[in-house]
């Protein structure tokens, strides 16, 4: 992009205007979703205008529709529900309505228009681009509107994003509110986890999703839970039969609750809905179970956003506040712009109600996340299955980091379905050494899902010098296949076992990394195990830090984050937690940085915004410490605003695992073993496992939309080793939006060709923007 087009993106907005709604069920998310497209809005040089209700606001026009500042955004990014209101609106459905809504557009100047909402309330938007024309002509002949402004309003953009916790929107992996709503889901059930157990009660909780179970199939792998209920996939006819033998065969072997997960449009393969009521009695007439019912309700929309929807919005923004020449368009999570409505919303409703599932599931699936859901079994329930002659072994390795627990269960439990018998090694490599291994059976990894930190244990010990007993030890315990689960040292140990097999012959058997680590600086995946536990530990901290300061006033607050040299905790916390600067090591600063930041702070405490929150990674700079950033924002704000600090430390390690983490790692668990086992066959020569190709050991990692097996050695090439980090990190390219929105003067490009070449004109000695 050249500098021309820089300054084109910057004043792309000049006489436009955007209005931005949120209508239908309100959902965590809007409020970010809002900030963000006001202030990317304003920084393009828009006027930008709220519509409070929601269609109705903009059908009854008058004080509905108000312009946005850049300061009456402020502090919206942590409050759930949605600040501008949402309502269902009659009146819009019929033309009348909508006429009255296009003139309310067209005598404030108003062309472009963000929807954020569910199925209909895009619906609604898609009908009204489409009689926009007609719309004007009709307001023309009434005289309402002159010829003037018709011309000037000629045409409508509209964008929508999809703001919903039911996740129903095919098109879209993700939508607004989805991860906050299951955050709540899981704490609930975390909490009823405990006193379940205590009373050895069944409960069964229902979930809402309307038509679609993605709610509860995500919270059912997330808990462990025995059973789960979803439209998309009715259970058999003698499901009663099914369910109560297997609840009653979990509690012979010993576990103290049962689990069922319910979605609310949970129904039998006659279209008959199965209620959660209907299975209580169901357990309590068979069973003589003490059961219990918890519908979760409307407590699922409320609370603060999760940092990943407070992202995504924030990702999402730059688009609609850039518009151009574009008709109605829905942002998924990539942003990869769909040019019309997606049907088949609509048609997976309509197969379900023909009894068609089969279809549904395909038309579902189209959603990655529905397609890489489905194929894991639910793991609270112990099949019957023999023991093979393949021998899989199972290790933490690095710092310990929440969802580590959920992938050794993942692990072990596929191993035995599958018939594989299964290791696990305490406090890694150096426990592989000295012989801490022991053999894990159905019921060793139960409740783990839930459960912060590593039970097995970790070390950053790494295996090079301890080959010889690592080898007798591969011999002694019959160990045919290896997963590693852990940070940076777990792939580091990867390649030195690679080198090792030049000289151990024992160490020739397959391997697979899953990356778990609070810092997401292993090569081979955009993401990590632990890295979103983390990055809510921060941000929630941060949303207090933020709300002490708003008693006091004219308060900075400089925040510590680990990740060693990677910037993405600072970055994306930036992102989540609102911001006004984060320092990263991938992004060298100079003095002259550090004071135009305390400079745009000074600027800030004479708005109505007297606050200021800056993140530094804790290896970004050896010079530029946390204290000397907290002695130059005291000496510099002397008399004009107040400074403090915190180190968050350890405090990022702990906790209990977000529902993405317990998804992810039993995602990755599964997967690894998979691979694992058809690895082993594949290797099975002369009578014993010989493994000794590229791809027989792998590090199994998200990139984009897929999980995939990439070969330890292949990931050299993109490894900074000094620094312990990838030579190429995508969330780079989300730094230019944490500066907008905290009101710099930047460059607008995110495109990656022109990140790289930003980055490498800084490290060859220019200041950072």
């Amino acid at each position: 992009m050249t500098h021309e087009e820089h300054h084109a993106a910057k004043t792309l907005g000049i006489g436009k205007a955007i209005a931005v709604l949120t209508s239908g069920g309100d959902a965590q998310g809007m409020n970010a979703a809002v900030r963000a497209v006001v202030r990317v809005g304003i920084f393009t040089g828009a006027r930008v205008f709220f519509v409070h209700e929601g269609y109705q606001g903009l059908v009854d026009g008058g004080d509905h529709i108000k312009e946005a500042t850049w300061e009456s955004v402020s502090m919206m990014l942590q409050l759930g529900g949605t600040v501008i209101g949402s309502a269902r609106c009659k009146d819009f459905r019929e033309r009348e309505g909508r006429l009255r809504a296009a003139y309310n557009l067209v005598k404030r100047g108003i062309t472009n228009l963000c929807v954020i909402g569910g199925d209909g309330s895009l619906t609604g938007a898609d009908t009204f681009r489409s009689e926009w024309s007609d719309l004007l002509s009709d307001l023309q002949k009434a005289g309402k509107i002159t010829d003037e402004e018709a011309t000037k309003s000629s045409y409508l953009n509209i964008v929508g994003l999809v703001g919903s916790i039911d996740n129903d929107f095919c098109g879209t992996d993700m939508t607004i509110g989805t991860d906050s709503a299951l955050h709540r889901i899981m704490e609930i059930v975390d909490a009823i986890t405990t006193t379940a157990q205590s009373h050895q009660r069944t409960f069964v909780l229902e979930v809402m999703g309307r038509h679609c179970g993605y709610l509860a199939l995500v919270t059912s792998l997330s808990c462990g839970a025995d059973w789960v209920f979803i439209p998309e996939c009715p259970p058999d006819d003698d499901w009663e039969e099914h369910l109560c033998r297997r609840l009653s065969e979990t509690r012979t072997r010993g576990s103290r609750l049962n689990i069922i997960i319910v979605a609310e449009g949970a129904i039998d393969k006659n279209g008959k809905p199965i209620t959660s009521e209907d299975i209580k009695n169901l357990v309590v007439k068979r069973l003589g179970y003490d059961t219990r019912v918890t519908v979760l309700g409307h407590v699922q929309r409320g609370g603060t956003p999760s940092a990943f929807d407070r992202i995504l919005v924030s990702h999402w923004a730059v688009w609609p506040s850039c518009l151009e020449t574009l008709n109605l368009v829905v942002l998924p999570p990539r942003v990869e712009t769909v040019a019309v409505l997606p049907p088949q919303t609509k048609d997976v409703t309509k197969a379900m109600d023909e009894k068609k599932f089969d279809e549904a599931l395909k038309l579902r699936g189209r959603s990655a996340s529905f397609t890489n859901l489905l194929p894991v079994p639910l793991l609270g329930f112990c099949p019957h299955f023999s023991l093979g002659s393949h021998t899989v072994a199972v290790m933490n390795v690095g710092a310990p980091a929440a969802g580590m627990n959920a992938a050794v269960r993942s692990t072990v439990r596929i191993g035995l379905i599958q018939g594989n018998r299964v290791l696990v090694v305490h406090d890694g490599f150096e426990g592989l050494a000295k012989g801490q291994i022991e053999e894990a059976g159905w019921s060793y990894v139960g409740g783990w899902t839930g459960q912060g930190g590593s039970k097995l244990g970790t070390k950053r010990t790494l295996p090079k010098k301890s080959f010889e007993q690592i080898s007798a030890n591969i011999t002694k315990f019959n160990i045919q296949g290896l997963v590693i689960i852990g940070g940076f040292e777990a792939y580091t140990g990867g390649l030195e076992l690679m080198e090792g097999r030049k000289q151990f012959d024992e160490l020739c058997i397959p391997f697979v990394v899953i990356p778990a680590t609070v810092s997401n600086n292993v090569p081979g995946s955009d993401f990590s195990v632990g890295a979103d536990t983390a990055l809510n530990t921060i941000c929630t901290t941060c949303d207090r830090i933020k709300q002490s300061a708003a008693g006091t006033k004219r308060r900075v607050f400089i925040i510590e984050t680990m990740g060693g040299y990677c910037g993405y905790l600072a970055t994306m916390a930036g992102l989540a937690a609102g911001a006004d600067a984060a320092y990263i090591f991938e992004e060298p600063f100079t003095i002259r940085d550090l004071q135009a930041n305390v400079e745009h702070l000074v600027q800030k405490m004479k708005t109505t915004v007297k606050r200021g929150l800056v993140l530094r990674n804790e290896k970004c700079n050896e010079n530029y410490t946390t204290d000397f950033i907290f002695n130059l924002y005291s000496e510099e704000g002397k008399g004009i605003f107040d400074s403090r600090k915190n180190v968050l430390g350890h405090m990022q390690q702990g906790g209990s695992p977000t529902p993405f983490d317990r998804n992810f790692a039993t995602k990755m668990g599964a997967k690894a073993m998979n691979w694992m086992s058809g690895k082993i066959k594949e290797s099975y020569r002369n009578g014993r496992i010989f493994a000794n190709t590229p791809d027989s050991g792998c590090v199994l990692g998200m990139r984009k939309r897929a999980l995939v097996f990439q070969p330890v050695a292949e990931l050299k090439d993109q490894t900074d080793f000094e620094h312990r980090i990838p030579k190429e990190q995508w969330w780079l390219k989300l730094r230019p939006i944490l500066k907008i929105l905290a009101k710099y003067e930047i460059d607008l490009d995110t495109s990656d060709h022109a990140h790289l070449e930003h980055i490498t004109r800084k490290r060859s000695g220019e200041a950072a923007v």
